[in-house]
């Protein structure tokens, strides 16, 4: 489908979503052609790489026409719903002749963190309403009827969570549509008498409502698979054919992209985390929280990311992909924002914890919990998924000891921590039995030498064998 921009005020056009993302699977319709529905009644369930939204009509109406087929990818800004005639009140939308352009991540390419100096990472621009034009009047092929805030469904669904009537806040968007910022400001009492508030109470700090979702919730019915391609199945022999879709589609690129451009090495080695296993039951009895062996491990990388001599493996690389010619830069980060790979219903995810290097043990420890469970709802913030400078992917929580892991391009370093079992541990001549821990360090032989990427993981080892120290932020 070609993108195309309509000023017929009947044709809904696919909206952003509130995701930043510039297509979307279509899960299943809600309507047919001929229903009669009313504002904001559910057009179609739909999936983006990283959530499942609900798509809600921008008017009432009876639907003429429906574009798109269940189990197909659509483009943002196309056509979605036709609608019948007119609607009472209705102002036509008129795109400017100028496209706005698709933001990075929106055209598939990864943010590059730490462009800035002192590794800042640029802040998201304020949303303008919409990916495809500067409306008038309206917002992506919505239209504004008397007594009806102009708002995209992810910030209705963020006024509905925090009790504001978002008919009664003044929008200082285009079009005097309602930004995110208007409900927040007017949900902490900043908007005075602009803001109407609903029955349920506000607390002093609002809740973080998800900016990337219109509504979270689970879809039984899965898209119809294609026609089978290539050799068929021998005869009798029942096969499942699923596309590639959703998270599944994106890990696919992204794997493949980390393949085609980084030179793929891994350096092996095993932690004694004896001590260390005493000391994570110590505090976990003291502080009364669950503690693995995951904060430490990732406390251990943080402190020695933020070693000068191990600075290359705390980057990434801002280049162009397919480019043989390697006109490319290396951006070595001073802070350690890491990621942590997580096995979720829909595929691997990784969420990121920013500045781990300045956080404790502890502090790491809810945080890898909090990411990861938001990641497994898929609740989760599209920023929070952005911006890492390292991976650590935990396989031993299943099974495995050793593996060579796939590097999260563009970085440059992803560490595998392995099953510890129990094992002989030979020190200064004498043999006992110790918890040994499994580490596969893998980096991108273009920018880690294999010295440094070797000593790097002989200085994770020493830590974790002397934990103690692990215990403080290794950067205040």
């Amino acid at each position: 489908m070609a993108h195309h921009q309509s000023t017929d005020p009947n044709i809904f056009i696919l909206p952003d979503l509130g995701e930043g993302v510039h297509e979307a699977e279509l899960i299943k319709w809600r309507v047919k052609p001929g229903d009669t529905i009313a504002e904001h009644d559910i057009l179609a369930d739909m999936e983006t790489d990283k959530a499942v939204v609900e798509v809600p009509s921008p008017r009432g109406g009876t639907i003429a026409e429906l574009h798109g087929n269940e189990g197909e990818i659509l483009k943002v800004g196309n056509p979605l719903v036709t609608y019948v005639g007119g609607a009472k009140g209705s102002v036509e939308a008129k795109p400017s002749a100028t496209p706005v352009k698709h933001d990075a991540q929106a055209n598939g390419k990864h943010e590059k963190p730490g462009q800035r100096a002192h590794d800042e990472v640029p802040e998201r621009s304020e949303d303008a309403g919409t990916v495809v034009g500067n409306m008038s009047g309206g917002v992506a092929g919505m239209s504004r009827e008397a007594g009806k805030a102009l708002a995209t469904p992810a910030v209705r669904r963020l006024a509905r969570d925090m009790g504001v009537d978002i008919d009664s806040v003044a929008g200082t968007g285009i079009g005097g549509r309602v930004l995110e910022k208007d409900v927040r400001a007017c949900a902490l009492g900043g908007g005075g008498g602009s803001c109407g508030m609903g029955a349920p109470s506000i607390p002093p700090v609002a809740p973080r409502a998800t900016p990337a979702s219109v509504a979270q919730r689970a879809v039984s019915s899965a898209p119809s698979s294609p026609a089978p391609r290539g050799i068929p199945a021998p005869g009798g022999d029942e096969v499942t054919r699923i596309p590639f879709r959703g998270v599944r589609r994106t890990i696919a690129t992204r794997l493949r992209e980390s393949i085609n451009q980084a030179v793929h090495f891994t350096v092996m080695d095993e932690a004694d985390v004896s001590g260390l296993d005493s000391l994570r039951r110590k505090l976990a009895g003291a502080s009364g929280e669950k503690v693995s062996f995951l904060p430490f491990v990732a406390s251990a990388v943080a402190r020695v990311l933020g070693q000068s001599q191990f600075r290359p493996l705390n980057a990434t690389v801002d280049e162009k992909p397919g480019d043989a010619n390697y006109d490319a830069t290396i951006i070595q980060h001073r802070s350690v924002h890491l990621g942590i790979a997580t096995d979720t219903d829909s595929g691997l995810m990784v969420p990121v914890i920013r500045d781990c290097d300045r956080l404790g043990v502890l502090e790491i420890g809810r945080a890898v919990e909090q990411i990861a469970n938001s990641a497994r709802n898929r609740s989760i913030p599209r920023e929070q998924l952005m911006g890492s400078t390292f991976t650590i992917s935990n396989v031993g929580s299943y099974a495995g000891r050793f593996a060579t892991p796939v590097i999260n391009y563009p970085e440059v370093g992803i560490l595998a921590v392995g099953r510890a079992r129990e094992g002989v541990v030979v020190h200064k001549g004498a043999m006992r039995v110790g918890l040994l821990m499994p580490l596969s360090l893998a980096c991108d032989h273009r920018v880690v030498d294999g010295a440094t990427a070797a000593l790097a993981l002989a200085e994770i080892v020493k830590l974790l064998s002397e934990p103690e120290q692990l215990l403080t932020p290794a950067r205040g």
